[in-house]
């Protein structure tokens, strides 16, 4: 079993900071990409930032220069450091890692964590 557990959310007032953690557990073999989806009440989820296993990073247009996601390997850990942030930052974050838990391939899968609330006031 394999678990992915957030923790950071909560209320800040607008241009505040926020620094989200993910940290998987259970049996992990190795972890490829990483990322931090949301998805406000209405909206379908969309993807914020991901990052590779070799550290490259992408970001959506509306976060980037505001956002900066990273990881730890040696602790089965992704972060995302939200600065300046916005009402319409204001979601639920769930991170995803697509790893694998035994030596074969086909155990390759999508895990998520249960989310964390954002809300940013203005």
């Amino acid at each position: 079993q394999v678990q992915l557990v957030e923790s950071g959310g909560g209320l800040v007032q607008t241009g505040g900071s926020l620094r989200l953690s993910c940290v998987a557990s259970g049996m992990i073999f190795s972890i490829d990409a990483m990322g931090w989806y949301r998805q406000a009440p209405g909206k379908q989820r969309e993807l914020v930032a991901s990052i590779t296993s070799g550290g490259s990073t992408t970001y959506a247009d509306s976060v980037k220069d505001r956002f900066t996601i990273s990881r730890d390997n040696a602790k089965n850990t992704v972060y995302l450091q939200m600065n300046s942030l916005k009402p319409e930052d204001t979601a639920v974050y769930y991170c995803q890692m697509f790893l694998r838990t035994t030596y074969d391939v086909r155990t390759w899968s999508n895990y998520w964590g249960q989310g964390t609330q954002v809300t940013v006031s203005s």
